[in-house]
């Protein structure tokens, strides 16, 4: 995307670094990640990063600010899993998109989904870090802002004049991954305002389904590191009256704040039985409600009218199936990592998913990802996962980067395959 650096470091790479950098990693975790990581972060247009951010927050809010919307994902809020004292908005948000090219042949980023739920927040800048170091990615000859502002500045919305007015004005920058004008350090107050509030941290939790077998580890131990909030299955939180603990080395701790990474999906999948019940008045605080997890998520899609938005029907609401379902994905409404989802569903696929599960599921137009990286493998897609913070305004920052060739994009649907996986993004700022 910014072809300088990216000729830069394909020339400069090698396997050596590579599996240096994978050591790099593990050892910032803590633990092996078994999820796997490109060989090569991204570099990306600043205005392409800020149109994908501020194209997030439209959408966001067009949800959270719209009572009739409000009122309709009432709906998609399972009963038994309803919380109470819900806010008036999430705290964090997750806002995916592809790029694609128009009519016209040029590049313009769109929606592929969206959810009010915790990512990787804690994980992915030791990951940025460590390409950073590993890779040398600091001592690149840095393009003036000029440069590469210019190119893409009609396909983002930026006019030529003022690119070339911005890289006067700055010349050579610094590789940045944190959003919204943010460090290392303002970063993770960020954080802390918002996992752990004003607790001590040994009363704010981590709740997981057997958080140490899960795949995201990694970023549940750099929390721990980060802001000493330790990670707790579900299963080992008791009640008592209207409180909750966990015990610890033999001592019950109270539990007064939850960072909430349970998802109600594998809860069912597994049928997991708890010792609390969701719909408690429970005296808890919930750094992430799990209410926003069903309210901004696939269900609203069908509610969203943006450019990014591609079409999208609930499955139990179209009239007739289309005939060219090779154009289509076939999505359930709450499930992670691609689980479920169906690329070019046949109309067996749709005939057996029964009746009353239909509201469950969307249909989906599907978009053709536009290779735009450059790799010893040829050009490889990418999809940009935009992380916002909602405490007193909604903030952008961070962005996780997920490559592929598949027809999919997560990380396990493309296996065996090089130069592919979770990555980093940066920017010239």
């Amino acid at each position: 995307m910014i072809p300088s650096l990216r000729r830069q470091f394909n020339d400069k790479f090698t396997a050596e670094k590579y599996q240096a950098f994978l050591r790099r990693v593990d050892l910032a975790c803590g633990t092996h990640v078994q999820f796997r990581l490109s060989e090569t972060p991204c570099f990306f247009p600043k205005v392409l990063i800020d149109r994908m951010a501020t194209d997030g927050k439209e959408l966001i809010r067009q949800l959270v600010g719209n009572p009739a919307y409000l009122a309709k994902s009432e709906l998609a809020v399972p009963a038994e899993f309803k919380v109470p004292n819900e806010p008036e908005h999430p705290m964090f948000v997750q806002v995916d998109f592809g790029l694609v090219r128009d009519a016209a042949g040029e590049l313009q980023p769109k929606l592929v989904e969206l959810q009010a739920f915790p990512s990787l927040y804690a994980y992915q800048g030791p990951l940025a870090e460590a390409y950073l170091d590993i890779y040398g990615l600091r001592e690149l000859d840095l393009p003036e802002k000029s440069g590469f502002l210019t190119a893409p500045s009609a396909r983002f919305g930026m006019t030529t004049a003022k690119a070339e007015t911005t890289g006067k004005a700055e010349t050579a920058g610094r590789l940045k991954y944190l959003l919204s004008g943010l460090e290392t350090s303002s970063y993770r107050e960020l954080l802390r305002r918002a996992i752990v509030g004003d607790h001590d941290p040994e009363n704010v939790i981590l709740m997981e389904i057997d958080p140490l077998h899960q795949k995201t580890l990694p970023d549940f131990l750099l929390t721990e590191k980060m802001l000493m909030v330790r990670a707790v299955d579900i299963v080992d939180i008791k009640k008592e009256g209207s409180r909750l603990y966990y015990e610890r080395g033999g001592k019950r701790v109270p539990i007064e704040r939850i960072y909430n990474r349970a998802i109600v999906d594998e809860l069912e999948r597994k049928n997991v039985k708890l010792n609390f019940d969701w719909r408690d008045e429970l005296d808890v605080e919930w750094a992430g409600h799990p209410n926003w997890y069903f309210r901004i998520s696939k269900f609203s899609i069908p509610y969203l009218q943006h450019a990014s938005v591609p079409r999208t029907w609930f499955l139990d609401r179209m009239e007739e199936i289309p005939a060219d379902l090779e154009n289509y994905a076939l999505k359930p409404l709450y499930s992670f990592a691609g689980l479920g989802v169906v690329i070019a569903p046949k109309k067996e696929d749709i005939a057996a998913i029964p009746q009353e599960k239909r509201p469950y599921y969307i249909l989906q137009e599907r978009m053709n990802f536009e290779p735009v990286i450059e790799t010893p493998f040829g050009a490889t897609k990418a999809e940009v996962r935009v992380m916002y913070v909602w405490l007193e305004e909604l903030v952008p920052v961070l962005t996780i980067i997920r490559m592929g060739r598949g027809l999919m994009m997560g990380v396990d649907h493309n296996k065996n395959m090089e130069w592919v996986g979770a990555s980093a993004g940066f920017y010239l700022e």
